[in-house]
C-alpha cells in the first residue's frame, strides 16, 4: 500500500498551491485531477489577462496557470490526471479513495480543492446550434487573434461574458452584447469600459436562430428577439457565455461525509477544517464567513488547509512553515537561480 500524507482532490489554483505548500511542510503529496491537464477553471479563459494577483505583473491566464503548475512541481508531488474520484471511505485512520479507473489511493488526510467541480458550459438551446461549434460558435476563447477584425456577438451579461467582451475590444472590429435580462450583472468597471467604447448592448434580448449559407456550417447572421421585435445581425463569430453546469461529484461514506450548504463544503474560518477530522478544504468549493472569492483568497485557503493537515498528522509540529527566504529547502535552488543571474550579467 502506497500511503500518502496528503491527497489533494483537484488540480486548479487551490490544489496546485496546496501541493507546493504541502511539499514545503515535508508532506508526501498526491494530486488527483479529473481533467487531462492541471490548471482547473483557469484553462477555460487562457487569453484573459489577470491583474489582481499580488506581486505579479499582468499576464495571460494561460501563463499564470503554467506558473502555478511549475510551482506545484517544486517538491515533485505524485500526479494522477484523467482520474475521477468516485468514493471516499475510511478504514481505521486511513482514507481510502476509489476512482473511476478502478484504482484505489490511500491517504492520511484529504484536501478537497475541486473548485466549481467538473465544469461544462451551458449550451445554446436552439435547433442545430451544435453544427456551428466547429466553425464560429464558441463557448470560450482559446486565442484572441482568432477574432481579429471580426464582428463578434457576445451572448451573456455576467462577469464571464462581459470580461470576454472587454478583451475582444482590442482585436475585434465590432463587439455586440446581448443579454436576456433587464440589467447586466457584471462588475461595473467592466461594463463602463464597454460603454466608453460605444459597444452596442441589447438587453431583454436573446438569440432565436442562426442563418448560414446553403450547405455550410458557418453562421452569417444571428436572429435576435428583443421585446417582441426581431433583428437580423450580421456576424463573423458568436460567443456564448451563459455559465456552466457544475458536477461536484465527490461521494463520501455516510460516517465521513463533511457538512455542506448547497454546493459548498463548510469549513472553520481560519483553519479550513471540514466537520470530518482529517478532511480539509481550499478554494471555490468551500464556504465560511468573510471568504474572499478571488485567486488570492484561494492561496490563503491552501496555506491554512495544509498547515492544519500538518498539525493533524503531528500535533507537535510548528504551526506555520518557515518563510521561503530563510527555509533550508530553498538553499540549493536559490544558489542555482543566483548563478543564472550572475552568469547572464
Amino acid at each position: 500500500m502506497d500511503l500518502f500524507d496528503v491527497t489533494i482532490i483537484g488540480g486548479g489554483p487551490a490544489g496546485l498551491y496546496s501541493a507546493f505548500y504541502s511539499g514545503l511542510r515535508n508532506l508526501k503529496t498526491k494530486i488527483i485531477e479529473v481533467q487531462s491537464v492541471l490548471g482547473g477553471k483557469v484553462n477555460t479563459y487562457p487569453e484573459k489577462v489577470l491583474w489582481d494577483v499580488g506581486g505579479l505583473p499582468p499576464m495571460r491566464a494561460q501563463q499564470f496557470a503554467q506558473n502555478l503548475i511549475n510551482q506545484a512541481n517544486t517538491f515533485l508531488p505524485t500526479l494522477c490526471l484523467n482520474t475521477k474520484v468516485e468514493q471516499i471511505k475510511k478504514q481505521g485512520d486511513i482514507f481510502v479513495i476509489s476512482t473511476d479507473s478502478g484504482e484505489v489511493h490511500y491517504s492520511k488526510t484529504i484536501i478537497v480543492a475541486v473548485g466549481g467541480g467538473i465544469l461544462n458550459p451551458i449550451k445554446l438551446e436552439i435547433e442545430d446550434a451544435e453544427k456551428f461549434e466547429r466553425t464560429n460558435l464558441h463557448y470560450t476563447i482559446l486565442e484572441l487573434q482568432r477574432f481579429c477584425n471580426k464582428k463578434v456577438l457576445v451572448s451573456g451579461g455576467g462577469n464571464g461574458a462581459i470580461d470576454w467582451a472587454v478583451e475582444l475590444l482590442s482585436v475585434a472590429k465590432e463587439v455586440v452584447v446581448i443579454y436576456r435580462n433587464e440589467q447586466l450583472t457584471a462588475h461595473e468597471s467592466q461594463v463602463q469600459k464597454l460603454k466608453e467604447h460605444g459597444v452596442s448592448i441589447m438587453l431583454n434580448a436573446e438569440i432565436q436562430s442562426f442563418i448560414s449559407a446553403e450547405n455550410k456550417t458557418v453562421i452569417e447572421q444571428a436572429i435576435v428577439s428583443q421585446k417582441g421585435a426581431t433583428y437580423q445581425l450580421p456576424v463573423d463569430d458568436v460567443l456564448i457565455s451563459h455559465g456552466y453546469h457544475r458536477e461536484v461529484s465527490l461521494q463520501f461514506d455516510d460516517d465521513i461525509s463533511p457538512l455542506r450548504k448547497n454546493d459548498y463544503y463548510l469549513v472553520s474560518q481560519g483553519q479550513c477544517k471540514t466537520s470530518v477530522p482529517g478532511i480539509f478544504g481550499a478554494g471555490d468549493i468551500i464556504a465560511y464567513d468573510d471568504k474572499v472569492g478571488l485567486i488570492v483568497g484561494t492561496f490563503q485557503d491552501a496555506v491554512l488547509a495544509i498547515n492544519n493537515a500538518k498539525l493533524y498528522l503531528d500535533p507537535q509540529a510548528d504551526e506555520y512553515a518557515m518563510v521561503s527566504s530563510h527555509n533550508e529547502k530553498f538553499r540549493d535552488k536559490n544558489n542555482e537561480l543566483l548563478k543564472e543571474v550572475y552568469y547572464q550579467a
